[in-house]
């Protein structure tokens, strides 16, 4: 889990929480915001963990909003552990930040956006497809959607 950033046309900031499974590849959420908080960041994995389940353990940068009271409870109360990097060290959460530069360079450089609900929804058609359509050569050439299915053993 991470935080990426862009702007608006008329220069208003924005932020992307991007969560990512690293066993199958799966983006369950790209959060937009202006803004995010410990509990915002407990809202959005409540929205994802009620689709795809809840992890054993989420690895986090040391960011203020990882870091909150709100996510500790959160996963303290869920049985999760939060796994922090050590610091200086982003390699300890290798997957979301090469999943991040991925991102950044197929969805957010190439688009200009007019306003908050047309980013909201140009990243979220960019998360879908890139959970849907995309083969991963490190899961045999399987969506993350259908290594998912596979790993749970249904086929819808």
């Amino acid at each position: 889990m991470d935080f990426g950033h862009d702007q608006l046309v008329d220069g208003q900031r924005f932020k992307i929480l991007t969560v990512m499974d690293t066993y199958t590849r799966m983006c369950p959420i790209l959060g937009v915001g202006t803004g995010y908080r410990g509990s915002d960041v407990v809202d959005a994995l409540e929205q994802a963990t009620a689709q795809y389940g809840r992890p054993k353990c989420i690895r986090v940068d040391n960011g203020p909003e990882f870091v909150s009271r709100e996510l500790d409870l959160w996963a303290y109360q869920h049985g999760i552990e939060l796994d922090f990097p050590r610091p200086g060290k982003p390699t300890d959460n290798a997957f979301v930040e090469a999943f991040n530069g991925q991102f950044r360079l197929e969805c957010l450089n190439q688009h200009w956006f007019g306003n908050m609900s047309e980013a909201r929804d140009t990243i979220e058609g960019w998360r879908v497809e890139y959970n849907r359509d995309r083969p991963h050569g490190s899961r045999g050439n399987l969506t993350p959607w259908e290594f998912l299915q596979q790993a749970h053993g249904s086929s819808s």
